[in-house]
This record gives C-alpha cells, sequence and structure tokens, in this order.
C-alpha cells in the first residue's frame, strides 16, 4: 500500500479519488508522525520506516508504505533497496507491446537537445516514467509539474519544459527495467483516451507531429510482424490500432 494513499487512519477529510482524471490524490501529512506498526502475516512486508522484527516496523515520517509479494532486497551503502522481480511469463508474452518496446527503446544510447526538435519532431520529448531521473535542483527550478494533473504523459510535459529551457535528455540504452503492459482493448482505448485528453489540454504539442508519430508507430509494427511471419499477433492489429486511433482522436477532438 502506497504512502499517499490514506489506507490507514488520517485526521480529517481526505479527498482519496478523482473521477475526473481517474487517479488516486496524493495524502501525505505535514508533519512527521510517529508509527509502530506490526503486520500480522507469514508472508515478508517491506516498509518505508525501519524495520524491527519480522514484519515490525516503526520510525518517524510524513507517510506509511508497506509492500509485499514480488520483491528481494539489497544493501548499497547501508541504505537498503527493495525492488520487484519479474514475472518471466510477462515478460516474453508474444504480442503487439514487444514491438512498441523495440520501436521505443533502442540498443543505442543518444543525447537530445532542441536542436533536434526539426528532425525528431514529437519524438524529441519521448521520456519514459517507467525509468526516468531528473536531476532535483532542475525539476524545483522547472515548478515540477505546474500544480497539474495528468493521467497520461505526464513524462512528455516535463521533458517539453526541459528541452524548451534548453537542457539535455540522454536516452541511456544500458538502462534495464522490468516494465510490461498487458491491456485488453478496452483499456488500450481509455488508455489513448487518456492521451487525447492530455493533446487537448496541452495543444501546443500537436505542432511537433502527433499524427506523424502516431502513423510511424503503427507501420513500424507492421512491418515487424511482417518479418516475423507473426500471424498471431498479426490478427491484433486491426483492432489494436483502432482502438488506440478512436481513443485519442475522440477525445483529442471532443
Amino acid at each position: 500500500m502506497p504512502g499517499f494513499l490514506p489506507f490507514y487512519p488520517m485526521a480529517g477529510y481526505q479527498e482519496v479519488y478523482d473521477l475526473n482524471y481517474q487517479s488516486f490524490v496524493p495524502n501525505h501529512s505535514d508533519v512527521n508522525i510517529n508509527f509502530d506498526v506490526k503486520v500480522s502475516s507469514m508472508k515478508q512486508f517491506y516498509s518505508n520506516l525501519n524495520e524491527n522484527d519480522k514484519n515490525h516496523f516503526s520510525g518517524n515520517s510524513k507517510s506509511l508504505t508497506l509492500i509485499s509479494g514480488l520483491y528481494k532486497t539489497i544493501t548499497i551503502e547501508d541504505i537498503r533497496v527493495v525492488y520487484p522481480y519479474p514475472d518471466v511469463k510477462e515478460l516474453s508474452k508474444n504480442n503487439i507491446e514487444k514491438y512498441t518496446r523495440e520501436k521505443n527503446y533502442g540498443n543505442v544510447s543518444f543525447v537530445k537537445t532542441k536542436d533536434d526538435i526539426e528532425k525528431l519532431g514529437l519524438n524529441t520529448f519521448f521520456f519514459s516514467d517507467a525509468s526516468s531521473a531528473i536531476k532535483r535542483d532542475v525539476f524545483e527550478k522547472l515548478n515540477y509539474y505546474d500544480g497539474k494533473r495528468f493521467a497520461s504523459n505526464e513524462d512528455q510535459y516535463i521533458a517539453h519544459k526541459l528541452i524548451m529551457n534548453d537542457y539535455r535528455i540522454k536516452y541511456c540504452a544500458e538502462s534495464q527495467v522490468f516494465h510490461s503492459h498487458d491491456f485488453n482493448f478496452k483499456s488500450l482505448y481509455k488508455r489513448y483516451q487518456d492521451t487525447g485528453e492530455f493533446y487537448r489540454a496541452e495543444p501546443y504539442m500537436n505542432t511537433y507531429g502527433t499524427n506523424n508519430a502516431g502513423a510511424g508507430m503503427a507501420k513500424y509494427i507492421l512491418k515487424r510482424i511482417i518479418e516475423d511471419k507473426n500471424w498471431k499477433v498479426a490478427v491484433e492489429y486491426i483492432p489494436n490500432m483502432t482502438a488506440r486511433f478512436l481513443g485519442m482522436k475522440l477525445k483529442k477532438f471532443k
């Protein structure tokens, strides 16, 4: 359970869910709270608090986070890092997403600047939050996300701010993260509705060629399906692309 979600007693009225953006609203205390928490479970739990005994945590913090499941730990310079380890079956799924990852995450590292906008268009601002980092002082200087709430594309929003303020973005091909999507057509349609809403709310982004970026991805996926003779994925291609197109366009021009 994440610390921003009030799954434990918190004083006062707390807004938990934003129906407009279909996302949880972060909740944190303004001051440190003295926690002493015991979890009754045979499974191993982890927390942002100090662990006294197995599943017994205590300490001062503005929120409480508890996690359990497919996690491992490593200690680096007295800092305990808790990280998820993947389900190999999810990573090896034969679906359209594997071609999407192939297109977005190449094997060569490179640096993007404002000078690349003419050549790369919208892809200049591709900056995946699945594995990314920004210097804190830069993030603060740029005023974070300007107080806006995004259901999608928040990474593209901050990438645009970075590039337009003459910062550089480096894509590190050596960086690895386990991350996957397993959308059905309904959830894919909703995801691209959120994307369309982003471009409607931030219309300046459309000047960088949103249509060209989407068409380029669709052509690449089709080319790779044919090269691999991947007929299983070929069956999914038209309904998958239709869900993306309709979800984004209907919301974008609403």
